[in-house]
Protein backbone atom coordinates (compact mmCIF):
# COMPACT_ATOMS: atom_id res chain seq x y z
CA UNK A 1 0.00 0.00 0.00
CA UNK A 2 1.45 3.35 -1.03
CA UNK A 3 0.97 6.54 0.92
CA UNK A 4 0.52 9.99 -0.51
CA UNK A 5 1.33 13.16 1.44
CA UNK A 6 -2.31 13.26 2.60
CA UNK A 7 -2.24 9.67 3.89
CA UNK A 8 0.59 10.06 6.41
CA UNK A 9 -0.16 8.68 9.80
CA UNK A 10 0.79 10.69 12.85
CA UNK A 11 4.32 9.33 13.30
CA UNK A 12 5.13 9.55 9.62
CA UNK A 13 3.95 13.15 9.54
CA UNK A 14 6.11 14.10 12.53
CA UNK A 15 9.14 12.41 10.99
CA UNK A 16 8.54 14.10 7.63
CA UNK A 17 8.20 17.48 9.35
CA UNK A 18 11.55 16.94 11.13
CA UNK A 19 13.24 16.05 7.84
CA UNK A 20 11.77 18.92 5.83
CA UNK A 21 12.73 21.41 8.54
CA UNK A 22 16.41 20.71 7.75
CA UNK A 23 16.08 20.91 3.95
CA UNK A 24 16.62 24.03 1.83
CA UNK A 25 15.15 24.05 -1.66
CA UNK A 26 17.38 24.43 -4.70
CA UNK A 27 17.45 27.91 -6.29
CA UNK A 28 14.27 28.48 -8.27
CA UNK A 29 12.34 25.76 -6.43
CA UNK A 30 9.80 26.00 -3.63
CA UNK A 31 9.98 24.22 -0.31
CA UNK A 32 7.95 20.98 0.00
CA UNK A 33 4.53 21.34 1.54
CA UNK A 34 4.33 20.51 5.20
CA UNK A 35 1.83 17.78 6.01
CA UNK A 36 -0.92 18.52 8.45
CA UNK A 37 -0.10 17.02 11.83
CA UNK A 38 -2.90 16.12 14.15
CA UNK A 39 -2.48 17.28 17.74
CA UNK A 40 -3.12 13.77 19.05
CA UNK A 41 -2.28 10.47 17.40
CA UNK A 42 -5.34 8.46 16.40
CA UNK A 43 -6.52 5.96 19.01
CA UNK A 44 -5.72 2.32 18.42
CA UNK A 45 -8.66 0.01 17.87
CA UNK A 46 -9.65 -2.17 20.82
CA UNK A 47 -8.40 -5.76 20.59
CA UNK A 48 -10.96 -8.21 19.31
CA UNK A 49 -11.52 -11.36 21.37
CA UNK A 50 -11.43 -14.46 19.22
CA UNK A 51 -12.77 -16.97 21.72
CA UNK A 52 -9.36 -18.08 23.04
CA UNK A 53 -8.49 -17.31 26.61
CA UNK A 54 -5.07 -15.69 27.13
CA UNK A 55 -4.14 -18.39 29.67
CA UNK A 56 -4.72 -21.07 27.04
CA UNK A 57 -2.37 -19.24 24.66
CA UNK A 58 0.35 -19.09 27.32
CA UNK A 59 0.02 -22.81 28.04
CA UNK A 60 0.20 -23.52 24.31
CA UNK A 61 3.39 -21.47 23.99
CA UNK A 62 4.97 -23.20 27.00
CA UNK A 63 4.63 -26.57 25.26
CA UNK A 64 6.65 -25.29 22.29
CA UNK A 65 9.54 -23.80 24.28
CA UNK A 66 12.75 -25.66 23.57
CA UNK A 67 14.66 -26.30 26.76
CA UNK A 68 18.39 -26.93 26.61
CA UNK A 69 19.40 -30.56 26.97
CA UNK A 70 20.36 -31.83 30.41
CA UNK A 71 24.07 -31.97 31.20
CA UNK A 72 25.65 -35.41 31.32
CA UNK A 73 25.87 -36.86 34.83
CA UNK A 74 29.22 -35.87 36.40
CA UNK A 75 30.48 -39.46 36.87
CA UNK A 76 29.66 -40.43 33.30
CA UNK A 77 31.25 -37.26 31.96
CA UNK A 78 34.40 -38.05 33.91
CA UNK A 79 34.47 -41.60 32.48
CA UNK A 80 34.25 -40.10 28.98
CA UNK A 81 37.01 -37.60 29.75
CA UNK A 82 39.48 -40.21 30.98
CA UNK A 83 38.37 -42.62 28.24
CA UNK A 84 37.04 -45.30 30.59
CA UNK A 85 33.83 -45.19 28.59
CA UNK A 86 34.27 -45.41 24.85
CA UNK A 87 33.07 -42.76 22.50
CA UNK A 88 31.13 -44.74 19.89
CA UNK A 89 31.74 -42.18 17.20
CA UNK A 90 33.04 -38.77 16.28
CA UNK A 91 31.22 -36.33 14.05
CA UNK A 92 33.15 -33.34 12.71
CA UNK A 93 30.90 -30.53 11.50
CA UNK A 94 33.71 -28.15 10.47
CA UNK A 95 33.08 -26.43 7.15
CA UNK A 96 29.37 -27.30 6.93
CA UNK A 97 26.61 -24.74 6.70
CA UNK A 98 23.79 -24.87 9.25
CA UNK A 99 21.33 -26.80 7.09
CA UNK A 100 23.84 -29.46 6.08
CA UNK A 101 25.27 -29.70 9.62
CA UNK A 102 21.81 -30.24 11.09
CA UNK A 103 20.99 -32.96 8.57
CA UNK A 104 24.32 -34.75 9.14
CA UNK A 105 23.94 -34.50 12.93
CA UNK A 106 20.40 -35.92 12.84
CA UNK A 107 21.37 -38.80 10.57
CA UNK A 108 24.47 -39.63 12.65
CA UNK A 109 22.58 -39.56 15.96
CA UNK A 110 19.66 -41.62 14.62
CA UNK A 111 22.08 -44.26 13.35
CA UNK A 112 24.09 -44.30 16.60
CA UNK A 113 20.89 -44.68 18.66
CA UNK A 114 19.60 -47.49 16.44
CA UNK A 115 22.94 -49.31 16.78
CA UNK A 116 22.79 -49.04 20.58
CA UNK A 117 25.70 -46.61 20.90
CA UNK A 118 25.85 -44.79 24.23
CA UNK A 119 28.05 -41.71 23.67
CA UNK A 120 29.40 -39.72 20.75
CA UNK A 121 31.65 -36.71 20.28
CA UNK A 122 30.34 -33.87 18.10
CA UNK A 123 33.04 -31.44 16.96
CA UNK A 124 31.58 -28.03 16.15
CA UNK A 125 34.69 -25.89 16.30
CA UNK A 126 34.89 -22.67 18.28
CA UNK A 127 34.06 -20.35 15.41
CA UNK A 128 35.39 -16.87 14.86
CA UNK A 129 36.28 -15.24 18.17
CA UNK A 130 34.69 -18.13 20.07
CA UNK A 131 31.19 -17.28 18.84
CA UNK A 132 30.63 -20.06 16.31
CA UNK A 133 27.17 -20.60 14.88
CA UNK A 134 27.38 -24.39 15.04
CA UNK A 135 28.77 -24.26 18.56
CA UNK A 136 25.67 -22.35 19.62
CA UNK A 137 23.10 -24.17 17.49
CA UNK A 138 24.01 -27.85 18.00
CA UNK A 139 22.70 -27.94 21.61
CA UNK A 140 19.49 -26.29 20.40
CA UNK A 141 19.05 -28.94 17.69
CA UNK A 142 19.69 -31.72 20.18
CA UNK A 143 16.92 -30.31 22.41
CA UNK A 144 14.31 -30.38 19.63
CA UNK A 145 12.24 -33.36 18.50
CA UNK A 146 13.04 -36.01 17.32
CA UNK A 147 16.60 -35.87 18.69
CA UNK A 148 15.44 -34.84 22.16
CA UNK A 149 14.00 -38.32 22.72
CA UNK A 150 17.39 -39.94 22.12
CA UNK A 151 19.69 -37.56 23.99
CA UNK A 152 20.36 -38.32 27.66
CA UNK A 153 22.69 -35.34 28.13
CA UNK A 154 25.12 -32.93 26.51
CA UNK A 155 28.33 -31.48 27.98
CA UNK A 156 31.38 -29.61 26.77
CA UNK A 157 34.21 -31.98 25.89
CA UNK A 158 37.52 -32.27 27.71
CA UNK A 159 40.46 -30.33 26.27
CA UNK A 160 41.98 -33.46 24.72
CA UNK A 161 38.74 -34.09 22.83
CA UNK A 162 38.31 -30.53 21.57
CA UNK A 163 37.33 -28.55 24.66
CA UNK A 164 34.99 -25.66 23.95
CA UNK A 165 34.79 -26.66 20.29
CA UNK A 166 33.33 -30.11 20.93
CA UNK A 167 30.47 -31.74 22.82
CA UNK A 168 29.95 -35.09 24.47
CA UNK A 169 26.47 -36.37 23.65
CA UNK A 170 25.16 -39.14 25.89
CA UNK A 171 22.59 -41.29 24.12
CA UNK A 172 19.66 -43.02 25.80
CA UNK A 173 19.34 -46.78 25.56
CA UNK A 174 17.43 -48.03 22.55
CA UNK A 175 14.06 -49.35 23.79
CA UNK A 176 14.30 -52.54 21.69
CA UNK A 177 17.68 -53.70 22.96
Amino acid sequence: MTKSARDFDHLDARLWAAVTATVRPLPGRSAPKKPEIAEKPPALPAPVARGVKPVAKIEELKRHVVRPPQPIEPRRRRRLEIEREDLAGRLDLHGLDQDRARAVLSQFLLRAHAEGRRAILVITGKGALGAGVLRRRVPEWLAEPPLRGMVAGVSEAHRRHGGEGALYVAIKRHPHR
